[in-house]
């Protein structure tokens, strides 16, 4: 087999239009372009949002805020919803992917205090609010920070 022999299989290439080459064609004379106007003229299209002179719509609309360059997103997770774990277990970002309460384990969390924890867990997370460090501890587990 040589490469000047390769040709595409059948049925997989279709032929080009020809536009613009007699009336056989289907495709002649205004070369499917209509008369006039100017969609038809060579290089005339109307740009995205024009609306014929109107102020355009996204100009009309106030703009509203900005989002910081700084911001860091935090998958939020409340203490009630670490009932799911054993007694004495760690609880970090892999375990909570793992039980369906993060989408996934490479995200920064953070832990809320809304709820009662019974159980003594060790858990790692990137921020835990007052409350929630208070009832960790209180409940005779950890709450450790990591970046």
């Amino acid at each position: 087999m040589d490469l000047n022999t390769l040709k595409p299989a059948l049925g997989s290439t279709k032929q080009g239009k020809r536009i613009g080459r007699g009336p056989g064609s289907g495709h002649g004379k205004t070369a499917g372009k209509g008369h006039k106007g100017q969609k038809a003229r060579s290089g005339g299209s109307i740009k995205a949002g024009f609306e014929g002179g109107q102020m355009p719509l996204q100009r009309r609309l106030p703009k509203r805020g900005f989002t910081p360059l700084s911001r860091i997103e935090y998958s939020l997770v409340n203490l009630k919803q670490l009932d799911v774990f054993d007694a004495g277990s760690t609880v970090d970002a892999a375990a909570l992917a793992s039980k369906g309460l993060i989408k996934s384990a490479g995200c920064n969390i953070k832990i809320l205090g809304d709820g009662e924890i019974v159980k003594s867990l060790k858990i790692c997370a990137t921020k835990f609010t007052q409350s929630a460090k208070e009832k960790i501890i209180a409940a005779g587990g950890s709450a450790e920070e990591k970046n």
